[in-house]
């Protein structure tokens, strides 16, 4: 798979996803004589295909009260053990981990929040009565098995599950990627509460020589004076954790809110959540064998930032978190150990 993980973007600061899972995703692969440019004569090609929506799994737009999702439903007749997935800052309504999920048994929602479609245009408030309503619809689907569900965060959508894992019920899992245990980057609001964004200082960010910004030191400590106020009560959470960390993530300090995260649990009670860290893995953390992303465009920055990570560190955090992924949710949503792979 070195072919894979170890692919670099032309074009700096671009990162590779897949936007429509129905279609595989190609990949060209030529050999040619000798070293250097121009190449020297064509010796072989061959075409590699990765396909993400495998036969049988339904994929349907959702689009139902205020709702703006993408539902992955396994073949069979169900019902299936749910999850929501949330991605981060980049907004949109991206499908393809969802998607990779959905072949391995689950009903998974791909759940948008901001940056698509009707939904708000950028990240200044968000409101927990939306990410209920997803979960009222999850719920009452009859494909999907009770009596909760599981949600999957990255970045800001790992603080969200966080939030969402708080205050609202019908939650029994939740597993979050580099996520954050205060509220970032924007308002959150539930009913009559109001939780802060933890404070930031645009004058810590370092820019190096090549105009990419290093922003690991930007927010502030949550722990500390008026900025408790935007630390998520997970402590109120009735679900499992699973914290999945890059110790080399240089978007903010994930291990360290991991572990603030587990101490504070713990301390009003509860069950020690599964914290697994990951050296030299950096933020983005995705699906097996997708190649690193060093650097790309932050959209609340307004410039590239590094995200860490050495790639092949970084390609094995990820095989290993696919799997401890699955099987977190398999024991906790189906009662059942998984048959886990590390392929897609």
């Amino acid at each position: 798979m070195g072919l894979l993980w170890a692919l670099q973007p032309q074009k700096p600061f671009w990162r590779l996803v897949k936007r429509d899972v129905r279609t595989p995703l190609l990949l060209q692969l030529e050999v040619f004589e000798g070293h250097g440019d121009p190449p020297g004569q064509l010796l072989a090609q061959a075409q590699h295909e990765r396909v993400f929506l495998r036969d049988g799994v339904q994929r349907v737009p959702v689009r139902e009260g205020k709702i703006r999702a993408t539902l992955f439903l396994p073949p069979g007749s169900g019902p299936f053990p749910g999850i929501i997935d949330l991605y981060g800052t980049g907004g949109g309504l991206p499908e393809y981990r969802a998607c990779l999920l959905a072949n391995y048994g689950f009903a998974v929602l791909a759940l948008a929040f901001y940056g698509y479609e009707d939904l708000p245009k950028d990240m200044k408030e968000f409101h927990l009565e939306y990410f209920e309503e997803a979960i009222n619809y999850m719920l009452q689907h009859t494909q999907v098995k009770g009596p909760g569900i599981g949600l999957l965060g990255i970045s800001k959508g790992g603080d969200l599950c966080l939030s969402m894992s708080s205050f609202l019920k019908g939650i029994t899992a939740t597993a979050l990627i580099n996520g954050s245990v205060a509220n970032v980057g924007a308002v959150l609001r539930y009913k009559d509460i109001t939780i802060p964004p933890l404070s930031f200082n645009a004058k810590r960010i370092k820019v190096n020589k090549s105009g990419i910004a290093d922003i690991f030191d930007v927010l502030s400590n949550p722990l500390e004076g008026p900025d408790c106020q935007s630390l998520i009560p997970l402590e109120k959470a009735e679900c499992h954790f699973l914290f999945i960390v890059g110790q080399d993530d240089r978007n903010w300090k994930s291990e360290f809110f991991a572990v603030e995260g587990s101490k504070r649990l713990q301390a009003h009670g509860k069950e020690k959540p599964e914290v697994v860290c990951y050296p030299g893995a950096g933020h983005y953390i995705e699906p097996p064998f997708f190649p690193m992303c060093a650097a790309s465009m932050h959209l609340l920055v307004g410039m590239p930032v590094a995200w860490g990570g050495e790639p092949k560190a970084h390609c094995e955090a990820q095989i290993d978190a696919w799997q401890q992924i699955l099987a977190f949710f398999h024991k906790h949503l189906s009662g059942k150990p998984s048959e886990i792979s590390s392929k897609m």
